[in-house]
């Protein structure tokens, strides 16, 4: 964990359990692509910089979860280095709150105020900024988080953020973090068209051809869709439909799991309700969902 590997002449990650990308300007001068998950992996960013006589001239965050952001307030005050951010993403790294705030749909008890949703707050510019390198192409992947963007760096890396789980992930964890189904399916289909060099996905190995693990990933959200309608073809509420995919995926429940993939649930819900395939209903003071049987 946390080895440096080279990926192209000017790109290199730090493996770790969300890839740290770094592009390599020239000699001496490096950005990074994300952060890392906490202060300790901001430490062993120094320290493999330093061995390799590099100075970290920024940090370049394709989107604003804890996993991604979590380094960025230790580099920032012991480097100085500026962090770059897009839209929405500017806001939750800027005021981490909003991150389990928005997860729980309320404000967060203490078991929810944790490094793994809240990250420490750090101050952003946008990509607009004079300081942000031009030379890296910018490229918008919205679904699994609001402005999620991904880079291509002169060499042909793609580093692709959190559009792409590996398999094994999947099988682990099942129903895998998502914000807006439609828009993740949506950046699906752009990246299984993506030509380039290699792609470097934030939880799945290094790849040269992207197109079969877009399947894996594409295949799972439809598994949970048809699952979600089994689910439904009984009137259910959330907390029920929760419980049910929970049973049926073996997973465990905890605060962590409960928000993250109960918002991710409540996302497909919505997914499936402004496609006609779910309906609603107010019954004795609960909101109940409902598949809807297309005629034969």
């Amino acid at each position: 964990m946390y080895e440096l590997q080279q990926a192209g002449e000017q790109s290199y990650y730090i493996n770790s359990p969300a890839k740290i990308g770094i592009y390599r300007q020239n000699d001496t001068d490096i950005y990074l692509i994300d952060s890392g998950n906490d202060k300790e992996a901001a430490k062993k960013i120094i320290k493999i910089a330093a061995a390799q006589n590099w100075k970290i001239k920024g940090i370049i965050n394709t989107h604003s979860n804890a996993d991604h952001i979590g380094g960025n307030a230790y580099l920032q005050t012991q480097i100085g280095c500026p962090v770059f951010a897009n839209g929405i993403e500017a806001a939750f790294t800027q005021y981490p709150i909003l991150e389990p705030s928005f997860l729980y749909g309320g404000y967060p008890c203490k078991e929810l105020r944790n490094k793994f949703l809240l990250a420490k707050e750090s101050q952003t510019l946008p990509f607009a900024d004079k300081d942000f390198p031009r030379e890296l192409e910018i490229i918008p992947l919205p679904g699994h988080f609001f402005d999620m963007v991904g880079f291509r760096t002169p060499d042909d890396t793609v580093f692709l953020a959190d559009c792409i789980s590996s398999e094994s992930t999947l099988n682990k964890y099942q129903v895998s973090f998502i914000y807006d189904v439609a828009r993740y399916l949506e950046t699906l289909d752009f990246v299984e068209k993506m030509q380039a060099a290699r792609f470097i996905p934030s939880h799945a190995e290094m790849t040269t051809d992207i197109k079969e693990l877009v399947s894996v990933n594409r295949n799972k959200i439809y598994e949970i869709a048809d699952t979600l309608l089994e689910i439904c073809s009984i009137p259910q509420n959330s907390e029920n439909i929760l419980q049910m995919l929970f049973d049926k995926y073996g997973l465990s429940m905890n605060f962590e799991q409960y928000v993250l993939v109960g918002s991710t649930i409540r996302s497909y819900l919505s997914w499936l309700k402004d496609l006609g395939k779910l309906s609603v209903s107010f019954e004795n003071n609960t909101l109940q969902w409902k598949s809807v049987h297309s005629p034969h």
